[in-house]
């Protein structure tokens, strides 16, 4: 079949208000980079003349600026699912100028198959190849992809020319039936290969094809700073000692790392430690850090929903990918982040919080209980079915005016039930086996900041009883105490005595 080549414009001519558009991608890699900014164009032309203009858009996870950036600065997002980090679009969904519903990433796709968000009028994939057939090339983030094309009424193509076509075989696209023709899914090891390499779309839902040429423009982390470092350090000594004593196997097992400067500094320990065997991933995302493991056969195999690599670090993988292709796989996000197979292979996980309390509960997703950060992301899926859930985060933010130990989480995204193992700059508070009162004294005391342990302490000694010693009306002092004065350490527990 012989396909348009279109504009970025004419493509969003297609668009009009109230499309809902599915998008390829998995953070920014493999998010379109043309056709979204089109439409936000578009979108500001409609609202001068005074026209309503807003889209839906379901993706796997993040995009990029091409895509919730400008949306949101244009005000054209009505609603959004299920991940989502760029500030424009936080600010447009805590100001309910935009809806915005979390899930966990391992449920959108099927969520979407049974039908629970309607229909889907377009989708957008970004593609290394297209055949006259139909069989897509993607890029370096595969996301809801799979299921959100044959949905589609329309299919636009971002045909990236920077993408090599030496991606040809990184991708495994495999769906589950759903129920209740559901099987079991047949992955045993992270290594093994279930799906097709490519996506089979219909040839004639293609409206376009818009050439592109950009990299996915992921900025590099910053150098760990001390109390990554130190977080870090604390991560693997525990990971260490729980492999001298036997509760590792020998063979040791898959890790799942989240994204960011803690989990930077986490793989550049594990990439310097002589204990640990060798390893595999099996993850959602892969950053830069995960490359030098595999350029150094620390980690021998990594499956992952997407390569979020900072240009430089993308441009290394496209130039070697002889060595780095069987070493990478991609998967969509509901097989990457399946609960099933993540308990099956006994995936060790490790995330990170905005705050914790002192019996364990976590909250990922909320600033002081109210104003969303990013999302739930796919923490849940990991940690509620991991061989050891581990949470990590500074024990202060702000120069010490903010605790991220508090008496009671603002808002709960994980509790007590799937929190194994909590780690601060302080140190490590291993929760397993410990009942409520007992968590607390070894949150608080490992790792709670000293400015604030006394404090907690205090709140700890209002309980009159019960099995859990939380005391209602004093749970949300350090929160209030923040609020009024600017500073947690404000919080006053002798009133409530």
């Amino acid at each position: 079949m012989a396909y348009n080549y279109i504009t970025a414009e004419e493509a969003a001519e297609i668009i009009t208000n109230g499309t809902t558009i599915g998008l390829s991608g998995f953070t920014a890699p493999g998010n379109p980079k043309a056709v979204l900014e089109a439409v936000a164009r578009k979108a500001e032309k409609e609202h001068a003349e005074g026209k309503e203009f807003k889209i839906n858009i379901f993706t796997g996870a993040s995009t990029n600026d091409h895509v919730d950036g400008i949306l949101a600065r244009t005000n054209a997002i009505n609603m959004r699912a299920p991940y989502q980090n760029t500030p424009d679009l936080r600010k447009r969904i805590n100001c309910h100028d935009a809806h915005y519903f979390d899930r966990h990433l391992s449920e959108m796709a099927q969520e979407t198959r049974y039908g629970f968000y309607g229909p889907t009028d377009v989708a957008v994939i970004e593609a290394a190849a297209i055949s006259e057939d139909g069989e897509v090339l993607l890029g370096c983030g595969l996301g809801n992809i799979p299921t959100y094309a044959p949905r589609a009424k329309h299919i636009f193509i971002e045909l990236n020319e920077a993408l090599p076509q030496a991606l040809y075989g990184m991708h495994d696209i495999y769906l589950p039936a759903d129920p209740p023709y559901r099987r079991e899914i047949p992955i045993y090891s992270p290594s093994d290969r279930i799906g097709r390499p490519t996506l089979k779309i219909d040839p004639s839902k293609v409206r376009g094809i818009i050439r592109t040429n950009f990299l996915d423009g992921v900025k590099p982390f910053s150098k760990p700073d001390e109390t990554s470092e130190r977080i870090g350090g604390h991560v693997v000594e525990f990971l260490v000692n729980e492999y001298r004593h036997g509760r590792i196997p020998k063979e040791f097992l898959p890790l799942q790392s989240g994204v960011g400067n803690v989990a930077n500094a986490v793989l550049n320990y594990l990439c310097i430690d002589k204990e640990l065997p060798n390893f595999m991933m099996y993850t959602e995302v892969v950053q830069d850090s995960v490359l030098e493991l595999l350029r150094n056969g620390k980690c021998t195999f990594a499956s992952t929903c997407s390569m979020t690599f900072s240009d430089e670090v993308e441009r290394q993988l496209f130039a070697d990918m002889q060595y780095f292709h069987d070493k990478i796989m991609l998967r969509p996000a509901e097989i990457s982040n399946n609960p099933e197979v993540i308990r099956r292979l006994g995936v060790i996980a490790m995330n990170t919080a905005l705050e914790a309390d002192i019996f364990g509960c976590v909250n990922s997703t909320h600033v002081l209980g109210t104003r969303m950060m990013n999302g739930i992301g796919g923490s849940g899926d990991f940690c509620r079915n991991a061989y050891i859930s581990i949470f990590s985060c500074p024990s202060t933010s702000k120069g010490g005016l903010i605790s991220n130990i508090v008496p009671m989480v603002a808002h709960c995204d994980h509790s007590e039930h799937s929190v194994d193992i909590l780690i601060t700059d302080q140190g490590v508070a291993d929760l397993r086996g410990k009942d409520p009162e007992q968590r607390a004294k070894t949150i608080i005391d490992n790792c709670a900041h000293p400015d604030y342990r006394q404090l907690l302490r205090d709140y700890l000694s209002l309980s009159k009883g019960g099995q859990t010693p939380a005391t209602l009306t004093a749970a949300f002092a350090f929160h209030t105490a923040f609020s009024e004065t600017g500073d947690m350490r404000n919080a006053d527990f002798s009133k409530f005595a």
